[in-house]
């Protein structure tokens, strides 16, 4: 099966950290938006690694569901090659961004499809999933019950058409707003019809919910809260866990051999599932992320979209197991990313998928231009111009720092000098910083900490004047080159989970094998070969 995986390294000391990567839907190719809303996933990942934690880094394709079987009809193929079609190519996506999943897998394989009927068995042996027979959307003239995905309807919150599932402004329809919607294959008004279905008990686990998002409070970013206190104060409704749908997870219940998982408990299981597929082939102990501990910490990453998915609904699914399994501590929700101030439509031709832009992109740029200027607590914008001013900027203050630092002329090797105290101490407390940066999420800051260290580099050379050094005093020469060389030393551990391809080059250039998260000096006598251009100016 394709897939992404990394090996883990165990630390003695270290936190157990669990990150899951919201798992992207195989009906349509990934754009920008979607990379700005997982991004953090990866940089999360890297830094925890960086520090000694003890990093499990989990996502995957959701290949089920309405959508799916609705494209493969317009495709005359079946559900299942459309599904891998797209997993194919997220895996090209994630790969070549440099995403650092310690396992991508997909909701088709075995292992998730197993693990997950047993979790859903369980759930309803705790009593907590329940039959329930009622009125149904249903379509007389298709002649069969409709799933959400497969209504349209318009918007109480914004008025907009949308299908019935959720609303680009991330209203969840309830079943009741749904009556009366169109069916989207016929265009009819639908009716309703007595179905059987399975049912979550979320109203009888609100409580217990809301004690755990209490618990949560001034941690979440603030639209996560928001967001879910809402849905908090109106009630929890009951939620069906089963429909008439023909691809998905079997039901492990006597009597719905004819339906099918909805798709939404399938994927959001899928962080439980990857995370145990991962320890058991790497013979670890899957309770030191998933059961309660002061020593771990889970972060969910997604777009704001997705929120009560992953605030709401996969706690609810967690305490309905009854096996004293964490919750989520950190939900790391974007907001939307625009492209030329406009929302990305395939339909409309608005926006770039990822895979077009990492044929025209630099691939560290692209991810630094995403940290610094993307969407973490309010909606933002990208342009191709704005893109190209962080490429420069940071060719113009990294590139050329180096540039002018390691290809020095007359200089073949680190020469032997004393480093600058002032400049030593800035580079020590620049690593206290990024981490209280990096532990509150707050990975804007930490980007322009980076670029206000580049601009200090930059002076600094600028004022030392070494071009006159190398003439007038050889020491003082020496002194400042070395200390531009361990300034770009440092710099390479601060870019370390941001740029991870720029700051290995800058290691190779520097004979450093590993980074880290500490104050490193460089050796001198390193022989300077091979210092090429980090970027080219666009």
């Amino acid at each position: 099966m394709n897939e992404i995986t990394t090996d883990i390294k165990i630390y003695e000391n270290g936190r157990y950290i669990l990150i899951g990567g919201a798992w992207p839907y195989a009906n349509s190719s990934l754009h920008l938006g979607h990379l700005a809303g997982l991004l953090p996933g990866d940089i999360l990942a890297r830094y925890h690694r960086l520090i000694k934690d003890n990093v499990i880094y989990v996502s995957g394709t959701d290949c089920h569901g309405t959508p799916i079987t609705e494209r493969a009809k317009k495709e005359n193929t079946t559900p299942d090659k459309i599904a891998s079609t797209y997993h194919d190519e997220f895996i090209k996506v994630f790969s070549n961004m440099n995403f650092s999943y310690n396992l991508y897998t997909k909701t088709e394989s075995e292992f998730h499809k197993k693990t997950t009927e047993e979790l859903f068995k369980k759930m309803y042996d705790n009593g907590y999933i329940y039959e329930k027979i009622e009125p149904d959307i249903y379509c007389s003239t298709c002649n069969k019950f409709l799933a959400d995905r497969e209504l349209l309807v318009e918007c109480p919150d914004c008025k907009n058409t949308s299908k019935g599932d959720q609303c680009d402004c991330g209203h969840v329809f309830t079943k009741e707003e749904l009556i009366g919607a169109k069916c989207i294959e016929c265009g009819n008004i639908t009716t309703t019809k007595d179905n059987k279905n399975l049912y979550i008990a979320l109203s009888k686990l609100q409580s217990k919910i809301e004690d755990y998002v209490n618990s949560c409070s001034g941690k979440w970013r603030k639209n996560a809260q928001n967001e879910t206190n809402k849905y908090l104060k109106e009630g929890l409704p009951d939620r069906a866990v089963t429909r008439d749908l023909t691809w998905g997870i079997d039901i492990p219940i006597p009597n719905y051999e004819d339906k099918k998982m909805y798709v939404w408990i399938d994927a959001v299981l899928g962080y439980l599932t990857a995370t145990m597929d991962f320890c058991k082939r790497n013979n670890l102990n899957f309770e030191n992320w998933w059961k309660k501990s002061d020593n771990s910490i889970m972060y969910m990453v997604h777009g704001k979209d997705n929120i009560t998915f992953h605030s709401i609904i996969f706690p609810g699914l967690l305490l309905s197991l009854e096996d004293n399994y964490k919750l989520p501590d950190m939900i790391v929700s974007s907001e939307y990313l625009n492209f030329n101030e406009q929302k990305f439509s395939k339909s409309k031709g608005i926006g770039i998928t990822i895979l077009e832009a990492i044929e025209k992109y630099n691939i560290d740029t692209l991810r630094f231009h995403l940290i610094k200027n993307g969407p973490e607590t309010r909606d933002s914008n990208f342009s191709e111009d704005e893109y190209f001013r962080t490429h420069n900027e940071i060719n113009n203050k990294l590139g050329n720092f180096i540039n002018r630092t390691l290809k020095f002329k007359g200089l073949d090797s680190i020469p032997k000098g004393t480093m600058d105290d002032n400049i030593k101490n800035l580079l020590t407390k620049t690593y206290d910083e990024i981490r209280y940066r990096m532990e509150r999420m707050e990975f804007r800051e930490t980007a322009n900490i980076i670029m206000n260290i580049l601009e200090v580099a930059n002076k600094y050379y600028d004022e030392k004047m070494p071009w006159v050094l190398y003439k007038d005093d050889i020491n003082k020469f020496n002194d400042c080159i070395y200390t531009c060389a361990t300034i770009i030393a440092n710099i390479s551990n601060y870019i370390e989970f941001i740029m991870p391809e720029t700051a290995s080059k800058m290691r190779k250039y520097l004979n450093i094998n590993e980074p880290c998260f500490n104050y490193i000096e460089v050796l001198d006598n390193i022989k300077l070969e091979n210092i090429e251009p980090l970027f080219n100016r666009i």
